[in-house]
């Protein structure tokens, strides 16, 4: 019994009676004008009508703002489960503005259907109920209230169909909905890489700082220590502070004073100067200019390189890193090299060991690889050398 009166006493069964309503009361002023119901038949009355609002409904299909208007007005008081089943768009191509026309009609003549029986049965009820044998009738009331609520639940369930079919997101729209989704779901995990990376690259130096200080016990060189910690603290809350705005979708994340500029090959300097301070000296040679570069390889160059000295400087701390940038045959080549660590005498311990192999700062370098078009590998030099080797390559001609 509860699911058979649930759906009578539901907020939204009314909400489509009123939206069922607006479509005949639409049908019933345009009857009262043309083509009136003074001594005509009522076939002829029925076939006018439905000519004229035809026509006139199709005219106001082909306005574009139509479809958005009965889109926004059928999420309203339709009710539909999701939203985004009814599209709040306006039309952009003629599939759009056919559909639109014939939703236009549908909701009219369903609306029409719903109006003159609740117009008829109160007519009727009035006058059976008001007659001399009213209380013969009397016990017919309820299982008409019954019935006419159910009819207003069907109809409006219908009217819900009719509009996720024809007001729903055209082919054209699921397909830029699941590219905008695309998007910002490569966006979001671009900026988790990156915070990885930024906020990775900091604390490692800030252990390997502090743990210098304190063995140490210098005081210059605590000094030292601890305005390198400061720098790279600073340096990974600015990227915080970025990423965390891109992340809320920010009005002001387009602002110079809101969000910093993503750092670029120009920047690697200042990145091999903490690895310097850290304790691991650092031979850098770089054979390309920051302007030489399109804007999203510089990027994503030094997110790479940074990424390469920060497991050198986590696996293999104090130990010589080097690192080689240049252009080769329409390839930008990224290459970082540390000597491993040393774990007794005569023996040499891999840096990282099987761990750094699978961990989720290469795997981001070999994302980051793949989505520019090139290709990345790690792992110890062949040559014997003892060293631990990171090898990019990434096509110019795909970065913008």
């Amino acid at each position: 019994m509860p699911r058979i009166l649930a759906p009578l006493l539901a907020g939204a069964t009314y909400a489509r009676l009123l939206h069922l309503m607006v479509g005949w009361i639409f049908a019933g002023v345009l009857l009262m004008v043309y083509p009136g119901t003074y001594h005509k038949g009522l076939g002829e009355i029925v076939v006018a009508s439905v000519c004229v609002d035809a026509a006139l409904l199709v005219l106001v299909a082909l306005v574009p703002a139509a479809r958005l208007a009965e889109g926004v007005q059928a999420r309203l008081l339709l009710v539909p489960d999701r939203e985004r089943d009814i599209s709040a768009e306006p039309s952009r191509t003629w599939a759009d503005r056919r559909r639109t026309a014939g939703w236009l009609i549908g909701r009219v003549a369903l609306g029409s259907l719903v109006g003159f029986a609740t117009i008829f049965g109160l007519t009727g009820g009035f006058d059976l109920l008001s007659g001399a044998d009213s209380l013969r009738y009397l016990p017919l009331v309820p299982p008409a209230l019954f019935g006419y609520g159910w009819l207003v639940v069907a109809a409006g369930r219908l009217q819900l169909a009719m509009a996720v079919r024809l007001l729903g997101p055209s082919p054209a729209e699921r397909l830029a909905d699941a590219e905008l989704r695309a998007e910002r779901l490569l966006e979001r995990n671009r900026l988790a890489r990156e915070l990885h990376d930024s906020i990775g690259h900091a604390l490692t130096v800030t252990v390997l700082q502090a743990g210098a200080a304190r063995e140490v016990g210098d005081r210059e060189f605590t000094a030292r220590a601890l305005e390198v910690i400061e720098e790279t603290g600073r340096r990974a809350m600015e990227d915080l502070e970025r990423t965390l705005v891109l992340l809320r979708e920010s009005p002001d994340a387009d602002s110079p004073a809101t969000v910093t500029e993503r750092p670029g090959v120009e920047q690697l300097p200042a990145l091999f100067d903490t690895a310097r301070a850290a304790g691991s000296p650092v031979e850098a040679r770089i054979e390309v200019s920051a302007g030489e570069l399109p804007r999203v390889l510089s990027r994503e160059s030094y997110r790479i390189v940074q990424e390469g000295v920060t497991n050198a400087l986590k696996y293999a701390p104090g130990q010589p890193v080097s690192v080689r940038i240049a252009v080769r045959d329409g390839q930008l080549e990224l290459r970082c090299a540390n000597r491993t660590a040393v774990a007794g005498a005569g023996a040499v311990r891999p840096a990282g060991g099987a761990g750094r192999r699978g961990g989720k700062g290469l795997r981001g370098i070999r994302e980051r690889a793949a989505l520019l078009g090139g290709e990345a590998g790690a792992g110890a030099s062949p040559d014997g050398a003892g060293e631990w080797v990171l090898a990019v390559r990434l096509p110019l001609r795909l970065g913008s």
